[in-house]
């Protein structure tokens, strides 16, 4: 499991990421380690284990009863999945600044293995989120997520987000 705690503003978020799976050292988790170090705001990665030898619908579904248990309490629910809906980078800032405006400060996204969520992971969300109509590996959704999420703070404080 990572845990990072950054600097607080009073108008932070608390940001849990629930992730089928377990890191290997690499790229992917560099880069994720690259953005979430550079937010502001408090992120934590919890890891569930993979469900293996079992059946596709098996596995689903314990998976997903591990990760609807590792929801913090109140939080609001993002599951990423193709299916979703798609926003651009200042779409998805503008739902973050939303939420935390209106008092939302603890939000956890849910990031499934590779055989998907079961129907009941997506019934938790106050959002399901694409990243892409195209499918990819589920660790690297991770470190895609992790950019996303500072990019977001970067428009919600009108840094030029664009630019390093």
């Amino acid at each position: 499991m990572y845990s990072k705690r950054s600097k607080t503003s009073n108008a932070s978020l608390r940001i849990t990421i629930i992730s089928v799976g377990k890191w290997r050292r690499g790229p992917n988790q560099d880069l994720f380690n690259t953005y979430t170090k550079r937010l502001s705001w408090e992120v934590r990665l919890l890891e569930i284990q993979e469900g293996a030898k079992l059946q596709v619908s098996q596995r689903k579904n314990q998976e997903g009863i591990k990760l609807i248990s590792a929801l913090p309490d109140k939080a609001k629910v993002v599951v990423l999945d193709q299916s979703g809906k798609a926003f651009t980078s200042v779409e998805f800032a503008d739902n973050l600044r939303n939420w935390r405006d209106i008092g939302d400060r603890e939000l956890a996204f849910i990031i499934g293995g590779a055989d998907g969520l079961h129907r009941n992971v997506l019934e938790k969300a106050n959002l399901i989120l694409s990243l892409s109509s195209m499918t990819w590996p589920h660790m690297l959704v991770r470190a895609m997520l992790a950019e996303q999420l500072w990019r977001a703070a970067s428009i919600i404080n009108n840094h030029p987000f664009h630019r390093l």
